[in-house]
Parts: structure tokens; sequence; C-alpha cells
């Protein structure tokens, strides 16, 4: 596997080699002083371009950076639909491990990307880029609740848990997943960010997808997040879904006490009574109550 060094100096020396690349930018977790450093770390990359189009579907070119195991070009996809930023990106996996995200842009598009706080500027031929400040996580810092936001967050959240009980009492495994997995875990996912900034002044991320939450929670409270997480099974299902009312509660009040916003206590008592009813409810049941 090359080394961050050696492939750090490709991309470099790729641009200094060609006339036509005369920006390059690196963004993403290898910017971030607080990112976990490993060998999984894609080196997310911007070329800033006279003409970007040599540069699309060059196939030729892109073997400089390695031998590629599987590459994907998103502005070539209609599922997801692409970006139409301006750009043409090549995000490719290499055989030895690494993976780079290359973004092509032309000059006058590069503010199509924004100035992104984790964005370190590598090489500026022409000196046309205004310094970037030092990479930090400024833009991904969460920011305090405000009560309509907090308001929505738990009126979605004990919304969509009881069409989690129904999909489990219906025996649709598959439904009733979907709903915790996806509708009633962004709601967690959102508090969880909130407490996490209640504890670090709003100095901590999350992180993407979560990835560093373990970082800022008391050890009992990640115990009882990886609780909301379940094989596929009907009983797991239920003490995940829970679990999951539980660690959204505790979270919720400790963030409606600090700003302060008002917690929907009343709410909160209804559904997790109901949800108690629709696991106890026998299956050939002809009615709820």
């Amino acid at each position: 596997m090359r080394s961050e060094q050696e492939i750090l100096d490709l991309i470099i020396n790729i641009a200094r080699d060609d006339e036509r690349i005369r920006v390059v930018i690196m963004i993403g977790s290898r910017t971030n002083p607080n990112a976990t450093r490993d060998v999984f770390q894609d080196f997310d990359i911007v070329y800033g371009v006279t003409d970007l189009a040599p540069f699309m579907y060059n196939f030729e070119w892109i073997k400089r950076f390695g031998e590629i195991m599987i590459m994907e070009m998103p502005e070539d996809m209609q599922d997801p639909p692409p970006s139409n930023d301006g750009g043409f990106v090549y995000l490719m996996q290499f055989t030895d491990g690494n993976r780079i995200d290359l973004g092509i842009y032309p000059l006058d598009k590069l503010d199509a990307i924004g100035r992104d706080s984790l964005s370190q500027l590598l090489l500026d031929k022409d000196g046309i880029i205004e310094p970037f400040d030092p990479p930090s996580e400024r833009d991904y810092l969460p920011t305090p609740p405000t009560a309509k936001a907090f308001a929505d967050c738990c009126n979605e959240f004990w919304w969509v848990s009881p069409y989690v009980a129904k999909g489990l009492w219906r025996q649709e495994i598959l439904n009733a997943k979907y709903m915790l997995d996806v509708y009633v875990r962004d709601q967690l996912t959102k508090m969880l960010a909130w407490y996490i900034g209640l504890k670090t002044q709003f100095t901590g991320a999350p992180g993407k997808h979560g990835k560093y939450v373990k970082r800022y929670l008391e050890p009992e409270q990640w115990e009882l997040l990886l609780k909301t997480y379940s094989a596929a099974d009907y009983d797991a299902t239920w003490d995940a879904l829970f679990a999951t009312c539980a660690l959204f509660r505790q979270l919720a009040l400790e963030v409606a006490a600090a700003f302060p916003v008002e917690y929907p206590h009343g709410d909160d008592a209804r559904v997790s009574a109901h949800l108690e009813h629709v696991r106890r409810l026998p299956p050939d049941a002809k009615q709820i109550y």
C-alpha cells in the first residue's frame, strides 16, 4: 500500500506536470485535526483546470493514479442523479487499498464547491486563490436548537414510533426495521447532535453518520445507543424500539433543560403507553383498544 506521502506527492506532481491543472485543494478528513487517522481515510482532492473537457471520461489519464479496483463517475449516473455543478468527478478505489475522490472543476467554477472549513490549499500556480483559514470542523459543528426545531424533532420522533409497532404487530419485519432505522433514527441522530453540542459547548462534532459519537457519550449512554440496533428479529426489534425511546427521552430532557425548550411529556407518555399496549396485543385482535 502506498503511503500517505506517496499519494500526496503523486497528486501534486501530476498537477505540476500538467499546464492545464492550476490549483489543487484537499478537503475532508485528512485535513481535519480531530479526525482519527487510519489506513482507510480517503484522499478528497479538487483540481482547478483551464479546460474541463479533456479530463472527462479520460480513462488513460487517470491510470497515472494507480491500478483501479473499481471506479464510479457520479456525473455519468442517473441514480443517484448527477450534481450538475460544472465539474466532473472520479471516485477511484485502487487495488493497493488507497482511495482518491477527485473532483475536477474549471477555474471559474471553483466557487461552486464553496470554501469548506476542512479545505487545504496544496498548490496554486497563479496565486489566484484567496488563502484558506487553517482547517477546522467549523462548518460541521452542531448549532443550538431553536424551540421550533426541537419541537419538530420530538413531534416527528413520537409520531413515527407507532409505525414501528404497527409493522411489528403485522409481522412485517422489513417495514418495521425500515421505519425504526430510518425515520425514527433520523430524529435520534438530531437529538444526539444537540446533546453533543451541549456537552462540548458546540465545539464537538458527531462526525459523518455519527462516527465520532462514542467520544462524547457516557459508557452507559453508549451501551444504550448500541441497543437501539437489532437483528431482523421481532422481539429484538421491539427491544430496540424501547431502547431508542429511552435514549431519546434521556437526551431530549437534558437538551430541553439547558436551552430551555419545552419537552412534550404528554406525547411521550401517551405514545409510550401505546407502544407497550401494541406489543401485548394478540395477533388476532379485531380492535386495538
